[in-house]
């Protein structure tokens, strides 16, 4: 399962930071995941709002 960035990212950074496959981009308005997530849930982990989820749906 890979992880998504909701809406309620803030753009803070914490997440692309800790990545250690560097699969964490800035994007328009918020950061986003790339195909190179390797999903360890650091960024999850690491997020101090909770914007980042398990996508159930891929």
């Amino acid at each position: 399962m890979k992880y998504i960035i909701t809406s309620e990212c803030v753009s803070c950074g914490i997440c692309a930071d800790v990545c250690p496959v560097s699969a964490i981009v800035e994007g328009e308005g918020q950061y986003e995941i790339t195909n190179a997530c390797i999903t360890c849930g650091d960024c999850a982990e690491a997020c101090p709002i909770e914007a980042i989820k398990i996508n159930n749906g891929k």
